[in-house]
């Protein structure tokens, strides 16, 4: 977080030599760094040695007033403090004491702080707070919790634009400064808005979207005549008016709807026999929204189908949805993507020996469980950076930091519904496992790559077919940064493979 001639930032200690990716991370600790200084000279602004295992990130207000510190314990809810840097000689004071909700500071207006928070409002809504000293005086709500899901605000000029989220595509409407509504900012169907920039003292709002088949796109909107100008559309050779995309509703194992896109190009034939490629997450509270990956688009240039489930997990419909898949309700997330899979053969989108599967992190895990679980129903399998060790995923780096949506096998009650689903332990001798592509990374310390070496090595020992079972190890970390020529080389073994598998000729 930008302040003065430096920044702000939170960092664990350099760990010991050999235990880079298996050691525990702990002590995170929030320092200041002065442009132009050795590191070594940085300020230490915040460390709490009580609990060693809570991690702590930064954020500044535009006007550099306050500095805002938010607090968690897991992957779920955080504590927030508030510091005024003006006035109040750095003393933070604690705004929300508990790690009960989901809470993001938005901006001030003066003293008067705007926040969106889904503490008892599963759907989130939109409180403001004013400092009174060092005092925080009551919350008041703005905009109240609605049907949506709160996902974004800005504030602009005398204006509030909130982004929200409904059946996982995005809506932007206008607030003024009181809460009420004042109007929409249309969008096209199922896109969804990457990002969103305002000024408040401007009446300009910039934002980027995407679809699945759309680039990103930078529209200037004017919020006082309402006129918007495309600023930049990303170039690509290819024609999206060639596709089309939809979204249906399937029934899961226990009868909740699931919402599903599903992308190809117009004219498509349903014979049961086009090749299709599956995708989902289901984890953390993240919503999976429509989103663009060029690699994607070779694969519907040559006839597939682009499928993409919003299976429970995520928070595509808030907080609810997301518990409706933790602990030991997480094969509810598995069950929507196997009935996602199920939908595609019965409506002849496919059929088994045409169906490649992935997910990545959270969905790798999910990639990883359901080809255990219905190993028949698919034909490619590539799991990316799956967590796939179910019993061990706490001991190693921040895995501790995932049990409020997992469980831990150190709980014996935890360990029965852990070790039903690990995708590790469920492997068998002699079953007839899909083409599967494991992909991981040597330098991921978040999903450690033991993983992923881990479930390859056993399921090449333990599957019946002749089917290959591969893993590509990239030196990279969990979130796959790296040169774009090493993204284009590991995306065109991933796409050759399914390719391959599925029986296509690229054309």
């Amino acid at each position: 977080a930008w302040q003065g001639k430096g920044f702000y930032y939170s960092r664990y200690d350099e760990p010991p030599k050999g235990e880079e990716r298996t050691g525990t991370n702990e002590n995170h600790k929030v320092y200041y760094h002065k442009i132009g200084t050795p590191q070594n000279t940085d300020i230490l602004f915040y460390e709490n040695k009580k609990f060693p295992q809570r991690s702590y990130r930064v954020q500044m207000t535009t006007d550099e007033h306050f500095l805002i510190l938010y607090e968690s314990e897991t992957t779920n809810g955080n504590a927030v403090y508030i510091t005024d840097l003006v006035n109040a000689k750095n003393k933070l004071i604690k705004v929300v004491e508990n790690f009960d909700g989901r809470n993001t500071v938005i901006n001030n207006i003066g003293n008067r702080i705007l926040m969106y928070t889904n503490n008892a409002t599963p759907k989130y809504k939109l409180v403001s707070f004013t400092l009174d000293g060092s005092k925080v005086l009551p919350f008041v709500d703005v905009i109240p919790q609605r049907d949506e899901v709160l996902q974004d605000v800005v504030l602009a000029k005398n204006r509030i634009i909130a982004q929200y989220e409904k059946d996982a595509s995005s809506k932007l409407y206008m607030f003024d400064y009181d809460g009420k509504q004042l109007g929409e900012i249309k969008l096209a169907t199922f896109v969804t808005v990457e990002e969103m920039s305002a000024n408040k003292e401007d009446s300009l709002l910039f934002y980027s979207y995407v679809s699945f088949t759309i680039p990103p796109t930078i529209v200037k909107y004017n919020l006082t005549n309402n006129q918007y100008e495309h600023l930049n559309k990303t170039d690509i050779d290819f024609n999206s008016a060639d596709y089309e995309t939809k979204q249906v509703f399937y029934k899961s194992k226990d009868g909740t709807n699931i919402p599903m896109f599903i992308t190809y190009k117009k004219g498509l034939i349903l014979g049961g026999d086009n090749p299709t490629f599956l995708y989902g997450y289901g984890g953390f509270s993240i919503s999976k929204p429509p989103e663009f990956k060029v690699e994607r688009l070779v694969f519907l240039e040559n006839g597939g189908v682009l499928a993409w489930a919003n299976i429970r997990g995520g928070s595509e419909y808030g907080e609810e949805w997301h518990r409706a898949a933790v602990k030991e309700k997480k094969q509810n997330c598995f069950d929507d993507f196997i009935a996602a899979a199920e939908y595609l053969v019965q409506m002849k989108y496919t059929n088994s020996k045409k169906l490649a599967v992935s997910g990545r992190s959270n969905g790798g895990l999910l990639i990883g469980a359901v080809m255990t679980q219905r190993p028949e129903l698919f034909k490619v399998a590539v799991p990316v950076v799956g967590v796939m060790d179910m019993l061990r995923f706490q001991k190693f780096t921040i895995g501790y930091k995932w049990i409020y949506d997992y469980g831990s096998s150190d709980d014996a009650n935890q360990f029965k519904f852990l070790y039903k689903y690990s995708p590790l332990h469920n492997l068998k001798d002699g079953v007839n496992y899909p083409a599967t592509l494991v992909i991981t990374g040597d330098h991921d310390d978040r999903v450690i790559p033991a993983h992923s070496y881990k479930f390859a090595a056993t399921l090449q020992e333990k599957n019946k077919t002749t089917t290959p079972t591969l893993i590509r190890i990239g030196v990279s970390g969990h979130q796959g940064v790296k040169a774009t020529s090493k993204l284009i080389d590991e995306q065109t073994d991933i796409w050759t493979f399914i390719f391959y598998n599925l029986g296509m000729t690229p054309q």
